[in-house]
């Protein structure tokens, strides 16, 4: 699985963006999917992953309420729609997948490169 990962940019405080991670292979539908984060001079952190079907998501507790991961298998698209957004959300985002769903920055098994960031206050 080749990921691609792109949509992010410069934006205010209080703003939104949505990234795309785009999949190639024909077995995407079968994956999980995830997002996660590097800021500068800090490890790099999980933001919200997605089963296979969809049906099953999970962030971690500073996008709650804010960040919405989806996906389209037809499209072998996975989506972060990033609301409300704050300074310490700037970042690398990356894409990653895996069979099964974990929560943690490990054990992922396919990356993507990653697409910047950047909420001014």
């Amino acid at each position: 699985v080749q990921l691609q990962a792109s949509g992010g940019g410069l934006v205010q405080a209080g703003g939104s963006l949505r990234l795309s991670c785009a999949a190639s292979g024909r077995t995407f539908s079968t994956y999980a999917l995830g997002w996660f984060r590097q800021a500068p001079g800090k490890e790099r952190e999980f933001v919200a992953a997605i089963d296979w079907s969809g049906r099953s998501t999970y962030r971690t507790d500073s996008v709650k309420g804010r960040f919405t991961i989806s996906r389209d298998n037809a499209k072998n698209t996975v989506y972060l729609q990033m609301n409300s957004l704050k300074p310490e959300d700037s970042a690398v985002y990356y894409c990653a997948a895996r069979r099964l769903v974990v929560t943690t920055t490990t054990h992922w098994d396919y990356w993507g490169q990653g697409t910047l960031v950047t909420v001014s206050s």
